[in-house]
């Protein structure tokens, strides 16, 4: 089969196998790069872990600290003339990668906000492992099915309380339009707290707890962002915002139980703004980003998804010293991105920002590299003219 990028608004629907392998090789090599994490986890749970934060969770985990890793995704495998997604393909490559280095990596492909799958990952968690020391949550999904009402939400991007309008970049096409986006109602608040909020990463934490499948001095983490106030109407302050604030009344209601329970922490950090499918979608972010991606490039300190999660391993969770928090007791790993200098020069970009100059005032081809890349596309010795099999079975 011949797969090219085909790509539909925030989107792209077709995804490469040998792409999304070499992707995944490449987050590899950065992490033995850094030589290994001391200290670091051994016995790792990620939920969410076939894309951005939580698949580079896993890989730093793995091969920072060979770690034996346990991923909980939810993805499509191919189809009749129809790839899998970019998250199958990614599996299958850490997979296999991490067992070639005699690493155990195992997998549930499933609704994670089920009880069913809840269960499944016990019952494994008991089978295998026995206890784990690094519990990762870095879910993104635009539903969720409540386990006990079976209620399903739909989450939504939008501001609170009056409309909003502000520039923002159809990523694909370059084209920088003014985008208008109308207030959420009280529901549709509600509804995006009870899918991208904390009740599901608190039901992981007390399932696991319950079990004792927690080891002693066990870590547990959850990703936010804040961001500058330009993204704050559609972001902090908007219903995503409100869903990463449960977010955090969770993180303070499992750290207490841990801390109880077997000694431990649980966290939320605070990353920078990449490119990831989560963030493509949000008006005005990708904007931001292209311009942001120009600054720090230019500064020398731009940073990935797997350098990221490198840092908040070595330099915060399992640092002599311990995590250095805000505070808020957040871990700040976007502490680059956030230095008043960047922010300034951002600031200053940003008014002047249009169709016409936007190759030159931002990085929007960088950008554009870091979202196919996201689908196995772009990378160097890979031919989208050449025919692949589509058809890759997920290792047992």
């Amino acid at each position: 089969m011949i797969i090219k990028p085909r790509v539909r608004g925030f989107v792209c629907i077709t995804a490469h196998p040998i792409g999304c392998d070499a992707h995944v090789k490449e987050w590899i090599s950065h992490i033995k790069s850094k030589g290994p994490i001391n200290n670091g986890p051994k016995k790792v749970l990620v939920i969410g872990s076939s894309t951005g934060y939580g698949l580079a969770s896993r890989i730093a985990a793995a091969f920072g600290s060979n770690a034996a890793t346990l991923g909980v995704c939810f993805e499509r495998p191919s189809e009749e003339g129809r790839p899998a997604t970019p998250g199958w393909y990614n599996t299958i490559a850490f997979t296999n990668a991490a067992r070639a280095a005699g690493l155990y990596a195992q997998n549930i492909n499933g609704d994670a906000f089920s009880n069913e799958i809840k269960r499944q990952t016990l019952d494994l968690i008991k089978k295998d492992l026995g206890k784990i020391d690094l519990v990762i949550y870095s879910l993104a999904s635009p539903r969720r099915t409540h386990p006990t009402t079976a209620v399903t939400s739909r989450s939504v991007l939008k501001p609170i309380g009056t409309s909003y309008t502000n520039k923002t970049v159809d990523t694909d096409k370059g084209v920088v339009s003014t985008v208008a986006i109308e207030p959420a109602s009280e529901q549709e608040i509600a509804d995006t707290i009870a899918v991208m909020g904390g009740e599901d990463w608190e039901m992981w934490m007390k399932a696991l707890s319950d079990e004792g499948l927690l080891a002693p001095k066990a870590q547990s983490v959850a990703y936010s962002y804040i961001g500058p106030e330009v993204t704050w109407a559609v972001y902090k302050n908007g219903t995503i915002g409100m869903a990463k604030n449960d977010l955090e009344r969770a993180a303070k209601a499992i750290n207490s139980n841990l801390e109880k329970s077997v000694g431990g922490r649980a966290y939320i950090s605070v990353n920078k703004a990449l490119v990831t499918q989560a963030s493509s979608a949000i008006p005005v972010v990708p904007l931001y980003i292209a311009i942001l991606y120009k600054v720090m490039k230019a500064k020398g300190v731009h940073e990935g998804c797997i350098e990221q999660m490198q840092r908040l391993f070595a330099d915060h969770l399992y640092a002599t010293q311990g995590p250095r928090v805000d505070e808020s007791g957040r871990i700040r790993i976007d502490e680059l991105e956030m230095q008043a200098e960047i922010q300034k020069e951002v600031a200053a970009i940003w008014p002047h920002v249009t169709t016409e100059n936007l190759g030159e005032l931002t990085d929007i081809a960088g950008y554009r590299t870091e979202f196919l890349k996201l689908f196995g596309f772009g990378l160097a010795g890979i031919d989208p003219e050449k025919d692949v099999e589509p058809h890759v079975a997920m290792p047992s």
